[in-house]
This record gives structure tokens, C-alpha cells and sequence, in this order.
């Protein structure tokens, strides 16, 4: 019975989640006087040839908020590490949204402060971590809160690198929260896969006014909010389901992270500044070559299709050995191996005919 109950409450919210997000798409441009168009056409991550408003954040969050009332409704909780959390990050890509001159080492302060007030004062921790001197340090309450607000750094600086091609940041959380759900439903975690196959919805209404052709963005305050939901998600998930392997959710988020880590690295090497957007990304670089066969019309999207089909490829073989943590660290470092390898061929591929 409570089952049924949950359904038809999830089949009101998918009905409201894209009202909102058609009503959103058509008045945003009003918002602040449009301060919220794109039309930034020279940036490195510009792939757009119109002004295209950056606010699927906003209806994002009403939406999130929504979840949150049927969330108490349904089971008399507030998930408050969520609320704070998601609010604040989105507040700080609001503010780079709606065109603030905040710089990039400011923003990155503010999230590193709400991070770690998240961390400190919201049961937030990490458990069941297949290093066995990491399980040992995360005891350390120092160490730990560092820890893990790095992993959500990484994870939500991810989420905003690759969101610059139609429905590439939305179909790979899609994937991610669908793994997640998968988990949690086999293993009887009902109320979180409630809270899971919501989150889902939003990211399905998002994604029928953003592929293949956009209607909206998320922007960066939509970026950030749901880079701070796959991280909670997956923390969440690693720690109640204890038989499944820490490094299957590396493999899982191995993109984001990867894609960030990288970048820092590589833009140090290069003697750039690591938190100034480049076109040297691997999604910028797959582009460079889809365009060539796809044609400037359809490259955006099929970008996005074909870069989420190579990581599922990689990724979803995982699930059937997700509790072999040898396996899944040699399938983890496989993974970044490959990566590399793609990297290094593209880089090469493309630097012979585009500048970057």
C-alpha cells in the first residue's frame, strides 16, 4: 500500500517537475532583464550560436524543493544535509549566472566554506572505504572533513566542466543516479530510492528542453546543485549498502572526477591557471572531431551521445562484480588508463587543425 502511495506521488511530481521547467523556459528571459541569457559566443566553452538562458538551476530547485515537502509528507524527514548544502552551492552559481563579477578563486572560497560547514555540523561521512589507511585516518575528524569535502569538490567542479554540450552533464547523471537506484532498490533501501527516482525526474524534465536542442541551460547554479546531489547520493548509497566496494563508486563518478583532476594537472604542466576555463578538455577535443563527421548542426548532441555511451561501455560492466573490490580497483585504473589514451589521441588529432 505505501508503495502505491509513493508511486502516484511520484507520478504528480513528474507532472509538476515539467510544468515548472516549460514555464521557467518560457519566462526566464525576464528574470533580472535577462541577466540570465547566455550570449557569451567567444568563452572557450561557448558551443552555441544563440542567446539561450542558463535556468534550468532555478527550476531545478524549486523542483528539489517540492521533493522535499513530499519527502516529509511521506516519511516525516527533512534531509537537511541536502537542504543546506544544495541551497548554497546553488546561491553561488546563481551569482556567476546572473553575470556578478565573482572570480573564480572567490567562488571556489565559498564553496570550500559551505563544504566544510556541511561536513562539520551535518552527518555527513564517509564509510566502508576499500583502503585500509584511509579507513583507519577517517576516523581523524580533521582528516575526515577534509576528505570528504574534497571528494564533493572534485565531483561538483566536474559537473560544471562538463556542462558545456547539450545533454552531456544530464544523460551522465541520468546514468550515475540510475546505477545508484539500481543498488539501492535490490537492496531493499525503499525510502532513499524514492528520494533517488525523484531526483531522476528533475533531471528528465531538464533534459526534454535541453536535447538535442536547447531550450535552456542549467548554468552553473544547476551544475553545482547537481553535483552536490550524485555526491551525497553516492555517499549515502556506499554507506548502506556495505557489501558493494568503495572503489565501484570511483568507478561509478570516475568521469567527473577524472576530467577535473586532470585538468588541474595538465593546466599546471601547461603552465596555465587551473581554475581558468581552456579548449583543451576531452569533451572539447571529441567535439572537434564529431564535428567533422556530424557536420556544426548536430555535433553538440551527438558529442554528448556518443562521449555518455563510451562511459557507460566502461562503467556499467562494473555492476556485476560491484562487490569484488580487487576487481573494481583494477577496473578503476583501467578506466583512467583508457582515458588517457583517448586523451592523448584527440589532443594530438586536434591540435593539427584548431587552435588551442
Amino acid at each position: 500500500m505505501q508503495t502505491e502511495i509513493e508511486l502516484s506521488f511520484l507520478s504528480i511530481f513528474a507532472f509538476i517537475t515539467f510544468f515548472i521547467f516549460l514555464i521557467i523556459s518560457k519566462y526566464s528571459y525576464k528574470i533580472n532583464n535577462g541577466a540570465l541569457l547566455d550570449n557569451d559566443f567567444l568563452k572557450p566553452q561557448a558551443f552555441h550560436e544563440e542567446a539561450i538562458p542558463r535556468s534550468g538551476g532555478i527550476a531545478s530547485i524549486i523542483c528539489l524543493f517540492i521533493l522535499f515537502g513530499i519527502y516529509y509528507l511521506l516519511f516525516y524527514k527533512v534531509p537537511y544535509e541536502y537542504v543546506f548544502l544544495c541551497s548554497s552551492l546553488f546561491v553561488v552559481g546563481y551569482l556567476d549566472d546572473i553575470k556578478l563579477n565573482i572570480s573564480p578563486n572567490i567562488r571556489l572560497s565559498l564553496m570550500i566554506i559551505f563544504l566544510i560547514i556541511s561536513v562539520s555540523f551535518f552527518p555527513i561521512k564517509i564509510f566502508n572505504i576499500d583502503l585500509l589507511f584511509l579507513n583507519s585516518w577517517i576516523e581523524n575528524k580533521f582528516f575526515s572533513t577534509i576528505f570528504i569535502m574534497l571528494c564533493i569538490l572534485f565531483i561538483i567542479n566536474g559537473a560544471n566542466l562538463i556542462d558545456g554540450f547539450n545533454g552531456l552533464l544530464t544523460i551522465n547523471l541520468i546514468i550515475i543516479n540510475s546505477v545508484l537506484l539500481f543498488i539501492n532498490l535490490k537492496n531493499n533501501q525503499l525510502e532513499f530510492s524514492f528520494f533517488l527516482t525523484a531526483q531522476i525526474i528533475i533531471l528528465l524534465s531538464f533534459l526534454i528542453f535541453n536535447f538535442p536542442k536547447a531550450k535552456m541551460f542549467l548554468g552553473d547554479s544547476g551544475s553545482y546543485l547537481f553535483g552536490s546531489l550524485v555526491s551525497l547520493n553516492t555517499i549515502i548509497t556506499n554507506n548502506v549498502n556495505s557489501q558493494i566496494s568503495s572503489f565501484f563508486f570511483c568507478i561509478l563518478l570516475s568521469y567527473l572526477f577524472f576530467e577535473v583532476f586532470f585538468s588541474f594537472v595538465r593546466k599546471l604542466y601547461q603552465k596555465k591557471s587551473p581554475v581558468l576555463p581552456d579548449k583543451s578538455h576531452l569533451h572539447m577535443l571529441s567535439f572537434a572531431q564529431t564535428s567533422k563527421i556530424f557536420g556544426a548542426d548536430k555535433s553538440n548532441y551527438m558529442n554528448s551521445v556518443i562521449i555518455n555511451l563510451v562511459y557507460s561501455i566502461l562503467v556499467l560492466p562494473a555492476i556485476y562484480f560491484a562487490d569484488n573490490g580487487l576487481i573494481c580497483k583494477f577496473w578503476f585504473f583501467s578506466i583512467i588508463f583508457i582515458y588517457l589514451l583517448f586523451y592523448y589521441r584527440l589532443y594530438h588529432l586536434t591540435k593539427k587543425n584548431f587552435d588551442i
